[in-house]
């Protein structure tokens, strides 16, 4: 984890824990004085999501954690732990009709860089570093995929 620790959560892997993680890491941000966590809500989300749904993970009593750490004032690191699955995360590119497929490309155009790593035990880890910076715009676009 890159950056000052700052908070973890554990969920069941399902659907209903998005919300929650998504409001939690916020909270953790805000409390931390990072001034625009909407950005890594939205983020936030996108992880969880495809944790819950394309990882072991969703399976009963599969768990999904969340750890939030502040790099410097205006940055956060957000990393998401699943239970693996037998691909590997990657952004692509979704049809005109497709319903999903689009939660990377979102990750992509918010985070300053993003990237996939081991974590161990067959888990996963997808991590984000984003911009908390009072009225900055980090959908530019810039989000490098770096796997470690």
């Amino acid at each position: 984890m890159s950056g000052l620790f700052l908070g973890e959560i554990v969920l069941p892997g399902v659907k209903s824990s998005v919300p929650l993680a998504r409001r939690c890491v916020a909270d953790i941000l805000t409390a931390a004085g990072h001034e625009d966590v909407a950005d890594v809500r939205l983020v936030t989300s996108e992880l969880i999501t495809n944790a819950v749904a394309h990882t072991a993970s969703s399976r009963p009593g599969g768990l999904v954690a969340v750890k939030v750490a502040a790099v410097g004032a205006e940055m956060a690191y957000i990393e998401v732990l699943d239970e693996g699955a037998a691909t590997v995360p990657r952004a692509r590119t979704a049809g005109a009709d497709d319903c999903g497929g689009r939660g990377l490309q979102i990750v992509e155009m918010f985070a300053v860089a993003w990237g996939v790593r081991d974590g161990g035990l067959g888990r996963r880890v997808v991590w984000a570093e984003m911009s908390t910076k009072a009225d900055a715009s980090a959908c530019a676009g810039e989000g490098a995929m770096r796997a470690v």
